[in-house]
């Protein structure tokens, strides 16, 4: 486990980060002398890529007995709206409190996944970059500089020669004279432009790129590459691909970061044996040939199959479903 991720499984295991709902439960059974063995089920709100389980793997490893059950999908797998993805069979008070950052983990890296699926499967095969492309400059360097080659120039003098020069082209000038202007004076050492035209400059068209890449192959640089950034999306990548604009790379950030949570849903199904659950919700354990069941031994996740859902410390035994 890592230290990064030690200190996120401290604080989700925090009653103050926990809703408070689920804590007040937590005292009244205690002081009620209940705690039955319960099977929750947890699914999503709509269709997305599953995504989160890797830290909440690492949060139950730390709080589940030895005895406990848990079944759930692979990290980064297709899921569909109302499918069980995650199944966990335990003592209610080992785990109950811990529902808010379990289904808080899954909804934001889900949402993120899925994003992060769209864009790719939009761009059909064009690289995309969840970041500005490695070996870009910001515009604030440009600024400071007060010119884009001065400052492309010193980004080439400092940064070790494996990192891909990139220049931002949009800071001062028309995007095809800045590409054509740092083109010249780098040389073979630029490897791509960056257009991140902003939107109260209609941010980058089809068009632009068309022009960029004419420009640059006329003045002899047909290897420079043309990454676009600057609020892309889906709808722009297939807008970029349907007119034929040769795009090398997508820089993609607030769709991915800004994506929607997916909601999750937990429900007990099971309780101390009965399947038992609320109006609306089918009783017992709902089939799903699709998860794997993770065994559980001296608070760690065993590995078997060398199928590793989750890292570093924290391994699983996985078996399917019906096996």
């Amino acid at each position: 486990m890592t230290q990064k991720t030690a200190h996120s499984i401290h604080h989700a295991l925090s009653e103050d980060r926990a809703d408070v709902y689920f804590a007040r439960t937590q005292t009244i059974l205690q002081k009620e002398g209940l705690d039955p063995v319960v099977t929750m089920e947890i699914f999503p709100g709509r269709d997305g890529i599953f995504c989160g389980i890797k830290e909440v793997l690492e949060l139950l490893a730390a709080v589940l007995p030895e005895d406990a059950e848990v079944w759930t999908l692979d990290e980064g797998e297709p899921m569909s709206r109302h499918e069980i993805v995650l199944r966990i069979t335990a003592p209610y008070s080992s785990f109950g409190l811990y529902e808010t950052a379990i289904l808080g983990i899954l909804a934001h890296e889900s949402g993120w996944a899925t994003a992060a699926r769209e864009v790719v499967d939009a761009a059909e095969g064009v690289p995309i970059i969840g970041k500005a492309p490695a070996g870009t400059i910001p515009h604030a360097m440009i600024l400071i500089f007060g010119d884009t080659v001065k400052a492309t120039e010193a980004f080439d003098r400092h940064i070790p020669p494996e990192c891909p020069r990139i220049a931002l082209v949009d800071t001062f000038h028309d995007e095809a004279e800045e590409s054509l202007r740092v083109a010249r004076a780098m040389g073979d050492r630029l490897w791509g432009v960056r257009l991140d035209t902003p939107v109260e400059r209609g941010r980058v068209t089809p068009d632009l790129v068309k022009e960029v890449r004419v420009r640059l192959d006329q003045a002899g640089f047909p290897n420079v590459k043309i990454f676009v950034s600057g609020g892309i999306t889906p709808q722009r990548i297939r807008q970029f691909i349907a007119e034929g604009a040769p795009v090398d790379g997508y820089g993609v950030g607030s769709y991915i970061s800004g994506a929607r949570p997916i909601d999750f849903t937990g429900d007990l199904k099971v309780v101390a044996g009965k399947p038992l659950a609320k109006r609306g919700r089918i009783p017992g354990i709902t089939h799903n040939p699709r998860l794997k069941k993770l065994e559980i031994g001296n608070q760690k996740f065993d590995i078997a199959r060398q199928n590793s859902i989750i890292s570093d410390e924290t391994t699983i035994c996985i078996t399917e479903e019906g096996s």
